[in-house]
């Protein structure tokens, strides 16, 4: 199993559009293994985004990921750091394709509704932002067997 980071940004909750996301992600088999509404300050923007702070438009950012509250969950599953980013689709909403979450939902690159990590260094880093361990509730769903084979 593996597990990513996801945050729905504030665009999604203040477009009440939580549920319905979660639910993309519960439909597809994955577990939500760790779940919080929070407010991102600035230092925490600062060390997710830490590769960007140097750059022109991280002040946008910032503002952006700080203006309202974001849901962060740790999600597990097979695959799911690239499962997930199909699911997102492409970073613009304007350039994903019809059935991705910004494909169905967004039109813009900034208010594209959803971060996920893009990789297991950045998964295991994003999630000890965003989690203490103890938070992590991982478990086993009884209707695993109708998701999977068991040698998956």
């Amino acid at each position: 199993m593996e597990r990513t980071l996801v945050l729905l940004k504030p665009d999604c909750v203040q477009r009440r559009l939580m549920g319905e996301i979660i639910s993309r992600f519960e439909t597809k088999g994955f577990n939500v293994i760790a779940m919080k509404m929070l407010q991102v300050t600035p230092e925490l923007a600062k060390q997710h985004y830490a590769e960007h702070v140097e750059k022109p438009f991280y002040p946008g950012l910032e503002e952006f990921i700080t203006g309202a509250p974001v849901v962060a969950m740790c999600i597990e599953g097979l695959d799911i750091i690239r499962v997930v980013r199909d699911m997102l689709g492409a970073t613009n909403g304007l350039n994903a394709a019809a059935g991705t979450i910004r494909g169905d939902y967004s039109s813009s690159r900034q208010m594209n509704l959803v971060h996920a990590s893009d990789g297991p260094e950045a998964a295991d880093r994003e999630m000890k932002l965003y989690f203490d361990p103890t938070e992590i509730c991982p478990y086993e769903p009884t209707l695993t067997p109708w998701l999977k084979a068991g040698d998956e």
